[in-house]
């Protein structure tokens, strides 16, 4: 593949557009025969199916040049091919589904494989290996980020913290939202302004709110300092007084996320029926029997969907924190200090690794609590 592009480098700027049109329209040509040729019945599409399933794998390893000196993958993933083959039954039968959904699935998987798997499987290892990774140190990389000398602890304390309250109120101020202005005027507009913070970055909201907090001696530039004074208070350095300024920092964190539970749960009151709501107002029952009797439950998977995705979200603060405080006067959370530690120099490696899997075991809970809620839905529970 390398040595291609280099030769269609070498070529002059005009020859070089119809090379890469007969490039793309072999490729095509090729997903079009898989689509369309291939699946079809009879003893020669049998023998087509054949030679992709063998020729592919094999004719890819080749231009990809990822076997370097190991010349036994070619014929090993010709051998896969030929094994995949075998095990598409229906393939006999004239139907080459499993060939089919494998070649469209192929691409995902190997993205998933390279830029997920192989890095999860990579950093675990490094947890449980020294700094340099020459000596295997057991699970003393996990004593030493939770450490006091290191901060580990208050780090894991703040993320708890991040992880308890971020998601409870910003589901819940988005939830109040979105059934205050249901189907009222200027429903759109009131839901615009309210969404704009999720489109903008952590990073961005991040300054807007250090400017917000933002202590001088003189003349004072951030607002909430400037309210202290105008009352004759004396400014406060907000971003330095723990433990207020975590709280200041979850806030950041709230705005930009309140918009996005918002959004969610307001199409999931709209799905509620009409003739449920109307039944119960001709039952006498008043706006908050409605809200906890019909609105609540008739959402409760969107609410629970909500709750863990800006829980997770919260679990991924390394934005904020590295943007305000760089994690001093005890504002530190997990995910900077992984980034902190392997930005060391020399790299700890072993330890930034430990924090990564740490924070990987604290959201796997709410992972599969997800999936066994999304289960339960589709089996009607």
């Amino acid at each position: 593949m390398t040595a291609f592009f280099q030769w269609l480098a070498g070529l002059p700027p005009l020859a070089q557009i119809p090379v890469i049109v007969v490039a793309f329209g072999i490729i095509v040509a090729l997903i079009l025969f898989f689509v369309e040729f291939a699946p079809r019945q009879g003893r020669r599409y049998m023998i087509m199916r054949l030679v992709v399933a063998i020729g592919v794998p094999a004719i890819i390893v080749l231009i990809l040049g990822v076997y370097n000196d190991a010349v036994w993958l070619v014929p090993l993933a010709a051998v896969l091919g030929g094994g995949l083959f075998l095990l598409d039954l229906r393939a006999r039968g004239g139907k080459g589904s499993l060939l089919q959904l494998t070649a469209f699935m192929a691409p995902a998987v190997l993205l998933l494989a390279v830029g997920l798997l192989y890095p999860l499987i990579k950093t675990v290892i490094a947890a449980f290996f020294s700094n340099d990774g020459s000596a295997f140190v057991g699970l003393n990389n996990f004593g030493s980020v939770l450490a006091p000398s290191n901060q580990g602890l208050q780090a894991l304390g703040n993320q708890v913290i991040w992880v308890i309250i971020t998601p409870i109120l910003a589901t819940a101020i988005g939830l109040a939202y979105a059934v205050l202005i249901d189907r009222s005027r200027g429903e759109k507009v009131l839901k615009v302004f309210v969404f704009m913070p999720v489109a903008i970055s952590f990073v961005g909201a991040s300054i807007i709110f250090k400017f917000f907090y933002d202590y001088q001696q003189g003349n004072q530039i951030g607002l909430l300092n400037q309210l202290v004074v105008l009352f004759g208070g004396h400014p406060v350095n907000w971003l330095q007084s723990y433990p207020l300024n975590n709280a200041l920092l979850i806030i950041i964190l709230i705005w930009t996320q309140t918009g996005f539970a918002m959004v969610l749960l307001s199409a999931a009151i709209k799905g509620i029926p009409d003739e449920q709501v109307e039944a119960a107002e001709l039952d006498g029952a008043g706006a908050f029997q409605r809200f906890t009797n019909i609105t609540v439950p008739s959402i409760r998977p969107t609410i629970i969907v909500t709750w863990i995705t800006i829980a997770i979200v919260s679990l991924k603060v390394y934005d904020i924190i590295a943007a305000t405080t760089q994690g001093q006067n005890g504002t530190s959370v997990i995910s900077f200090q992984m980034v902190r530690l392997f930005e060391n120099l020399p790299p700890q490696t072993g330890t930034s690794s430990a924090e990564a899997v740490l924070l990987f075991v604290l959201i796997l809970p709410f992972l599969i609590y997800n999936a066994n809620n999304i289960r339960k839905q589709r089996l009607g529970l």
